[in-house]
């Protein structure tokens, strides 16, 4: 019963067929009470067709609810007038009121309702004048009527709000996840480029200087040189393989969702310095920070370090003297990295390098820039709040 009143009339299946036979229901109904309750006002021939033509138009209520509620009473006003049985047409009067009343607004329903009990009243003064009783009794079932149909009206519309909030959420999380899922596959890739492009760039330099002792002087091979080399390229590659691990150790289903273990910071600035310098970087670098730095923070300013120091490695040229510069004043983390190298060339193809720094700046709430110095050399500058979560450090 709750579900068919909370139902929408106008998009249940089947309604004209229902209301078709309705409209038979209630016609029966009606000829039932003029053949078993018969009070000396059985219809004639004009009677009986009125009555029957009231019940027709019901097949079409919940359609044209005002049409059918006027043709009804185009009917019916004329039967009564003729003082036919009364009691015979006024389940179809009650039908099509409570139509209109549950599927239109009150100050129609209101209107609509003063019309008819002002005909009601009009009628009866003429057709039977002292039946102040049976006048009440119309009334009251006029009234109650209309009040359940704007009861049910109501009611609907509470079911379509709760129903709308409910798909609203359910849209929400849908797009929260699909969001989430967008900045988890970001924040990989931003990982996956920060760790291949250091790995692989410390490698290619490493090897280079490996086939360079080899080649210098064959006779005079220097055995020790050529071991360290490789001694750095095995190092780098271990290292590259324990973040890689831990980098996609999220991807494995039904894992805890700590599989990634701490994230880097500071405290790995020198290892990347180190790095750099066996990669013939000379780097200098100073780290001034007392106060603590969150997780996401710290993550962010290792990342930013480790690819302005990919970079230089990459593009600076040959022994570039590199200054690395930590510091926090007024609640804010200050990075530098500054070289005197050659730079980027310019007709090169651009890289994710300087995109990804940005956004690993961006996640935590702060600012970067990069861009060529005056009188040469490359320079990269952070600005990381120290305060406040971040949507990322919260995620991790």
């Amino acid at each position: 019963m709750i579900t068919v009143l909370s139902r929408d009339p106008l998009t249940r299946p089947h309604a004209f067929r229902n209301d078709a036979l309705l409209a038979a229901c209630v016609a029966v109904l009606g000829v039932a009470l003029v053949l078993l309750t018969d009070d000396g006002r059985r219809p004639d021939a004009l009677g009986w067709v009125l009555l029957l033509a009231a019940h027709v138009p019901l097949a079409w209520r919940r359609r044209r609810p005002l049409p059918v509620l006027l043709a009804v009473l185009a009917a019916v006003v004329p039967y009564h007038a003729l003082d036919n049985h009364h009691g015979a047409p006024v389940a179809a009067t009650l039908v099509v009121l409570y139509t209109v009343a549950a599927t239109g607004t009150p100050r129609r329903t209101l209107l609509i309702g003063t019309v008819v009990i002002g005909t009601t009243l009009t009628v009866n003064a003429l057709t039977n004048p002292d039946g102040f009783t049976e006048l009440v009794r119309i009334t009251g079932w006029v009234v109650a009527v209309l009040f359940l149909g704007l009861d049910v009206r109501y009611y609907r519309q509470y079911v379509a709000a709760i129903v709308e909030r409910a798909e609203r959420a359910e849209r929400t999380r849908e797009e929260e996840a699909r969001r989430r899922v967008a900045e988890e596959r970001l924040r990989m890739a931003r990982d996956l480029h920060d760790l291949l492009a250091h790995s692989i760039t410390l490698i290619g330099v490493q090897t280079s200087v490996a086939a360079h002792v080899l080649a210098a002087d064959p006779d005079r091979l220097d055995r020790a040189a050529v071991a360290k080399a490789l001694d750095d390229i095995a190092g780098t590659c271990r290292t590259a393989r324990g973040e890689l691990r831990a980098t996609l150790e999220v991807l494995r289903d039904g894992g805890p969702e700590d599989a990634r273990g701490p994230l880097a910071g500071l405290d790995g600035l020198p290892d990347l310095v180190g790095a750099a310098r066996l990669a013939g970087a000379r780097v200098e670098h100073r780290v001034r920070v007392a106060e603590p730095v969150p997780p996401a923070v710290g993550a962010a300013a290792y990342r930013v370090v480790q690819e302005a120091l990919t970079n230089v490695v990459r593009h600076a040229g040959p022994e570039p003297l590199v200054r690395v510069d930590v510091s926090d004043r007024d609640g804010v983390l200050h990075i530098g990295v500054t070289d005197d190298g050659t730079g980027p060339d310019p007709a090169g193809t651009p890289g994710f390098g300087l995109v990804g720094m940005r956004e690993r700046a961006r996640s935590v709430g702060g600012t970067l820039e990069a861009g060529p110095r005056e009188g040469g050399g490359f320079r990269v500058t952070a600005v990381l709040p120290l305060t406040g979560a971040t949507r990322e450090g919260r995620a991790r």
